[in-house]
């Protein structure tokens, strides 16, 4: 399936980046947060430069994943970028690759699996109603709003958890927005594409998204923003996909193997990010 496949490219891409990234906002002081400067201190540092290159594969890997699947589908899938990421890097960095991941790796791919057999996503249809958009993007608006202020009135790892949920939104309203873009490519040809808003609000809410993402990055450790922003992320999408799209979800008793599967999603996220590789503090990067 075409849909899965650039959906687990786009899983590792995101994975990668998003430790890249992690690794560049540890050198952005504290005075930068939610400020314009902080983005201005990311752009000096090669290695943010190489996340953000993997970012723009892995949106290219997410418009084919969108275009050829449902969202309820496709976005679920994402939750296999920590753990890809970091088994990954275990490899490539040559070290070992503790029992804590493997863990952590079974829990998030047995939840994912198991989330997805019970839910088992079907129908739905490929581009929105333009009337629907506008209670979803309020509903979305005052719910980011929510989580912003009350972001803005902790600090640490629990400004880090809102800032990465609030992220995770984003992250969610882009994708709706790419698909429904997207299938004004295949009615309407390139033409189609490029005087389609969603395209355009596509890119507002990735580029929103991502100074989100930094912020919260900047603010606490992996592990508070990881499990919010993959878990929120895929929730999130499925939420729009059967709101916006007509996506159709099995309820019932099948909403038990659903909240078993979420359970394990969560917690093998949250043992993937406390693993040292996750949680490594690097020297400040001299890398520019």
């Amino acid at each position: 399936m075409i849909s899965v496949l650039f959906a687990v490219l786009t899983a590792l891409s995101n994975g990668t980046a998003s430790v890249l990234q992690r690794r560049a906002a540890l050198d952005v002081p504290h005075s930068a947060a939610m400020r314009l400067s902080l983005i201005g201190h990311l752009l000096r540092q090669k290695v943010w430069l190489a996340g953000i290159g993997l970012v723009i594969v892995a949106a290219v890997c997410q418009a084919v994943a969108l275009a050829t699947g449902p969202i309820a589908v496709v976005q679920p899938i994402f939750v296999i970028e920590l753990p890809a990421a970091l088994v990954v890097a275990g490899f490539v960095m040559r070290v070992g690759v503790t029992r804590q991941v493997w863990y952590g790796v079974a829990a998030v791919t047995a939840g994912l699996a198991l989330g997805m057999a019970a839910a088992a996503p079907v129908g739905g249809s490929e581009d929105v109603e333009g009337t629907a958009w506008i209670p979803a993007l309020v509903a979305t608006g005052a719910f980011e709003a929510a989580l912003i202020a009350a972001a803005l009135g902790t600090r640490g790892n629990a400004r880090a958890a809102l800032l990465g949920l609030a992220a995770a939104c984003g992250y969610a309203l882009t994708a709706a927005l790419m698909k429904d873009a997207m299938s004004r490519l295949d009615a309407d040809g390139v033409v189609g594409l490029m005087t389609a808003w969603q395209l355009y609000a596509t890119a507002a809410a990735g580029v929103g998204a991502l100074f989100l993402l930094q912020n919260a990055l900047q603010a606490g450790s992996l592990v508070a923003v990881q499990p919010m922003l993959t878990l929120g992320d895929a929730l999130i999408s499925v939420t729009y996909g059967v709101t916006l799209f007509g996506e159709e979800l099995r309820t019932g008793w099948w909403l038990l193997p659903q909240l078993i599967g979420v359970a394990l999603v969560t917690v093998g996220c949250v043992v993937l990010a406390r693993t040292p590789l996750a949680t490594a503090q690097p020297a400040p990067s001299r890398v520019r």
